[in-house]
């Protein structure tokens, strides 16, 4: 924005054409310190675009420069001009933003990323029918009810991220069941063991990425996935009575780095449509999951080894290993 006003003065027909920019993106760091002067000049902007459509509006707002109340009327603004993206990143240093009830209906928005010092506060469904791809990165949640009504309200829903803090206070069962979802990442930061987890039911699921790095009580994949195409699991911490891979037996590309005792592994089960995998080594554990995944992966045509200590030990039961499944 600044770019393009700066530009507007070295010629008379080109003054209006900052006003019709499909893409806009505001930050908090690039206006005056006064309380009140970044809302005034976003708000002033978004009320002078002409454009029909505003395909992105980037905002990245301190709620010390701009208060929540501010905060919500420039995101009204901009659904007004029919936004398709809103990425909205809130900075504070106590309070969260509480993300306005009203705007959870908003019929054409397709793209929401959420992130930072947001608040979701949910007590029934919302209806956003046109969105397609949502990001929740380090925001909070109410409780339960608002995670479940969030997603229940995005019927056609492709692609969900989430990165989550160690700690959760106020969400015990994190329950992500959105039949339409396509790809999903989740990402757990570093932390202390919790007594909560995840619930995941997608069954249209291609694309999975799971990394955890803090202790989890549980995370339950509730069906087989039949359409999954790719999967990266990374798992440090234990997590009690699981059966993830169990899960992704229809995967055709899978990626594994997994800590001692981390899931259980599905020792009935058969990977039929695996053929490439790429296994992460992990101590003691590596050749144990190898030797493993190669007598339930018959069609496995491509094998990566990362990271993998101690190779000289174990190279020569490696190959008796692999040659046995290709004898089959």
């Amino acid at each position: 924005m600044k770019d393009a006003i700066a530009t507007s003065v070295l010629s008379k027909q080109w003054q209006s054409l900052w006003k019709k920019m499909h893409e806009l993106k505001f930050d908090y760091r690039d206006h005056n310190l006064t309380r009140g002067t970044f809302s005034k000049d976003v708000c002033t902007c978004l009320l002078s675009h002409k454009a029909p459509v505003l395909q992105s509006l980037h905002l990245n707002v301190h709620l010390d420069r701009c208060n929540p109340e501010d905060t919500g009327i420039l995101i009204g603004v901009a659904f007004g001009l029919h936004v398709l993206k809103l990425v909205l990143e809130v900075q504070s240093i106590g309070q969260d933003f509480i993300f306005p009830r009203s705007l959870y209906t908003f019929k054409t928005l397709e793209i929401l990323k959420l992130k930072c010092k947001v608040l979701i506060d949910l007590p029934s469904q919302l209806c956003l029918k046109s969105l397609r791809t949502l990001h929740l990165h380090y925001v909070d949640y109410k409780d339960d009810e608002s995670v479940v009504n969030l997603l229940s309200g995005c019927p056609n829903l492709r692609t969900l991220s989430v990165h989550r803090h160690a700690i959760s206070y106020t969400v015990n069962t994190f329950t992500i069941a959105v039949p339409s979802l396509q790809k999903l990442s989740i990402y757990n930061s570093h932390g202390g063991d919790q007594n909560w987890g995840y619930v995941i039911n997608a069954p249209s699921l291609k694309y999975l990425k799971i990394k955890l790095f803090s202790g989890l009580g549980f995370f339950l994949i509730e069906n087989v996935m039949t359409d999954l195409e790719e999967a990266t699991i990374v798992i440090v911490p234990k997590i009690i009575d699981e059966n993830i891979l169990g899960s992704l037996t229809s995967v055709t590309r899978l990626s594994l780095k997994i800590s001692p005792l981390a899931i259980k592994f599905p020792t009935e089960s058969f990977f039929y449509q695996l053929v490439s995998l790429e296994l992460h080594e992990n101590k003691e554990t590596w050749w144990n999951l190898l030797t493993s995944m190669l007598d339930i992966s018959p069609k496995l045509q491509v094998l990566k080894l990362i990271n993998v200590s101690n190779v000289h030990q174990s190279v020569s039961k490696f190959f008796k290993s692999v040659f046995a499944c290709l004898l089959v």
